[in-house]
């Protein structure tokens, strides 16, 4: 074993960089025989140098984040901080001066990941984010190099825990979503801005990263079609279960059925109970992979929280740290395919519709009858009238699979009808 360390600066010391710290320190014998060199914590970058960090030497913390990745002895730098800048002027930097970046960065990845991986390459240096996507779960290493020799065609999966607890409390209790998501923020799910998380931006970003690393085509976060979720009610999962279905908010990369082109997106969606995805509970994350070797595979864990996504800095640190003592750097950016994105407007799904509509005899033909002029089959569909003698009543139509732009174009037509009082709601079906 080599006894000189490796270096490591940690830009960012919160709630992940607090475990990766602490675990850096309680299990670094362990590390340093799976690494073949001892590693050692060479500074902490924070911007509250007041704050008490137990087990961090104080003479390690510094609010000169800049200074710190300029020294030119340091091997890796951890980057835990999150947003744009100054995230993306200190990777870069840290480049310039000799180390590698481990990064659990999904905003700046999903939209700057090729200049990042250019500058990685233009310095021969790794670039590596395992933490970026789905916590703990190992999920860009497999599809990076597990299936590297197979021909990905889908990737679906739940990536957000906060929104995938909210929905799963309104499943289970018959909570609406404000209720729901109150208990979220209570016990620490959620933020006291959870916008990012219930309008979906986080969710999209990872679902760029997974679109590009399956894909091996450059997916940005403005290819990401995203949809939030804080318009879901509980009139909705009664409409699912009488489907047999529940409603997840999902992330969906697909590969065109001719291969020509991907898609991506965000945005909830009913999903039979018999998938994989329809049992994963509270606060958890998983990520179904289809391909044409390998068949079905899913990966399941905790997404969030210290330590599980430390669990994958460190993961991603070994393999680095690794590279360095070989000589060697691991996979960089494949985006060699270069497929075009296709808009949402493109994308073939099916779709429940729930329609306010007049109580009178001829409402259903006029409304299959746009339906069937805008090219969209219909599956089922069930009409019940409403005892509070308003005169109206509640249609629910399921669709065959249609463009999104085809159905577009047949609820404008049904909202001018005169028998039409109102959409409600228009969700679609995944997980066939």
């Amino acid at each position: 074993m080599r006894t000189r360390p490796l270096k490591v600066a940690l830009l960012g010391c919160g709630v992940v960089g607090s475990e990766v710290a602490r675990i850096m320190t309680t299990h670094a014998d362990d590390l340093a025989a799976r690494i073949g060199a001892p590693v050692e914590l060479a500074g902490v970058a924070v911007r509250r140098p007041s704050r008490v960090r137990e087990g961090i030497d104080p003479a390690l913390v510094t609010t000169d984040a800049t200074a710190l990745v300029k020294r030119g002895d340091l091997d890796v730098v951890v980057e835990v901080i999150g947003g744009i800048e100054p995230a993306r002027t200190l990777i870069t930097t840290a480049f310039e001066h000799g180390a590698s970046v481990v990064s659990a960065n999904k905003a700046l990845l999903a939209q700057d990941g090729a200049a990042l991986h250019a500058a990685a390459d233009e310095h021969g240096r790794d670039l590596y984010y395992e933490a970026a996507v789905a916590g703990a779960i190992p999920l860009i290493r497999p599809l990076r190099e597990s299936l590297a020799g197979d021909k990905v065609n889908r990737v679906l999966g739940i990536v957000n825990g906060t929104t995938n607890f909210i929905l799963d409390k309104m499943d289970s209790t018959g909570a609406g979503y404000q209720e729901a998501l109150d208990e979220a923020t209570a016990l620490g799910y959620a933020e006291a801005d959870p916008t990012a998380d219930v309008e979906a931006f986080d969710a999209a970003a990872k679902a760029a990263i997974l679109a590009g690393i399956a894909f091996h085509t450059r997916v940005r976060l403005d290819d990401v079609y995203r949809e939030g979720m804080t318009e879901v009610t509980s009139a909705d999962f009664a409409s699912a279960r009488e489907m047999g279905c529940t409603i997840k908010l999902l992330a969906i990369c697909e590969r065109a059925a001719d291969g020509a082109s991907v898609t991506a997106r965000v945005h909830p969606a009913m999903i039979p109970l018999s998938h994989p995805l329809a049992s994963v509970r509270g606060a958890y994350n998983a990520v179904f992979v289809e391909s044409d070797a390998a068949g079905q595979l899913m990966f399941y864990g905790p997404g969030a929280g210290g330590a599980p996504t430390a669990s994958a800095v460190l993961g991603d640190l070994v393999a680095v740290c690794r590279n360095r003592l070989s000589g060697a750097t691991g996979p960089g950016e494949s985006a060699y395919a270069a497929l075009p994105v296709s808009p949402m407007g493109d994308v073939v799904t099916r779709y429940h519709i729930s329609l306010d509509v007049a109580d009178k005899p001829g409402v259903l033909a006029q409304v299959a009858t746009v339906f069937a002029e805008h090219g969209v089959s219909i599956d089922t569909v069930r009409q019940q009238g409403r005892l509070d003698g308003s005169g109206e009543a509640s249609l629910v139509v399921v669709t065959h699979r249609a463009s999104d732009a085809s159905l577009t174009g047949t609820v404008e037509a049904l909202r001018k009808l005169d028998t039409v009082r109102g959409v409600a709601s228009i969700m679609r079906v995944e997980g066939e």
